[in-house]
């Protein structure tokens, strides 16, 4: 009769799993035509954080409509290691940020230009008090994505769930870029735009979903999210000029998405635990 019992567990958590999923999915998909709709026809910056905070909602609606408790989502900060991944979340993106878009502007691909302030000061406003307050912003989504859909992903038995998260992730963007609501890639067409786009957050998901897993704690993902929207979007994008600036860098550029590849793949190495939250292994 023991025998019974794991595979007993596994199969109704992954049968949980699966209606979470789908309820969620579909309820981010009815947010996202509702919110986009109203960001494009508004432009009013506001109802984009409403659309970030409606992946939480769905998440938070699925958890009560399923009775699944909120415990996982991983509110906790998990121990001091938990602040060097922290610190780790920051650099992350200014290491990007310092190889792709330096090497643009170093060959001339990009110009250099000046922020008001200087780069310097205006890369460590980007990485301290923008993000700081960007952290408000990606708590919406991280709350849904790594808070809920990873590790349900992962429950559910889908293969290869971190890319499956970082799919779908970057997908959800779609429409906003599509419309020119969000533009990543000014120097080239929409689609080349979101194509280098989905690379680049497919490459962070990964990197998300480490420090979310390894940690079991959801505040690295939030502060990497926020940290990345920051540190290129206000310090680096701001710092970048000319033809084809839009083409190599921002979050749809090629370089941006090459270096993101090349990053991803070096600090998703090594074996490491996958905890739900912390002190609780995923099972």
């Amino acid at each position: 009769m023991s025998h019974n019992v794991a595979p007993a567990i596994v199969g109704s958590r992954r049968a949980a799993a699966r209606r979470g999923l789908l309820l969620f999915l579909s309820l981010v998909a009815v947010f996202n035509v509702i919110f986009t709709t109203v960001v494009v026809k508004t432009g009013n910056t506001v109802w984009f954080v409403v659309l970030m905070w409606s992946v939480a909602l769905a998440s938070v609606i699925c958890r009560l409509v399923l009775r699944e408790g909120f415990g996982d989502v991983s509110f906790r900060f998990g121990g001091r290691r938990t602040f060097y991944v922290l610190l780790g979340a920051v650099v992350f993106p200014i290491a990007i940020g310092l190889v792709a878009y330096g090497a643009a502007w170093v060959t001339g691909l990009a110009d250099y230009q000046s922020p008001p302030r200087g780069f310097l000061g205006a890369l460590l406003l980007a990485a301290t008090a923008t993000t700081a307050v960007s952290c408000l912003f990606t708590l919406g989504e991280e709350i849904g994505w790594r808070g809920y859909m990873l590790t349900r992903l992962i429950d559910a038995g889908v293969p290869r769930p971190v890319l499956v998260s970082g799919l779908i992730w970057a997908f959800w963007h779609a429409p906003l870029i599509i419309s020119g609501a969000y533009v990543v890639n000014s120097g080239g067409s929409k689609l080349l735009g979101l194509a280098g786009f989905v690379v680049t957050v497919v490459s962070l998901a990964f990197v998300i979903a480490r420090v979310r897993l390894e940690t079991g704690s959801i505040w690295p993902a939030v502060v990497l999210h926020a940290s990345w929207n920051s540190v290129i979007q206000n310090a680096f994008d701001h710092a970048s000029a000319g033809p084809g600036a839009g083409i190599w860098l921002g979050e749809g550029g090629a370089l941006v998405a090459g270096v993101a590849v090349i990053a991803t793949t070096l600090a998703w190495r090594g074996r490491w635990t996958t905890l739900r939250s912390p002190g609780d292994p995923l099972r």
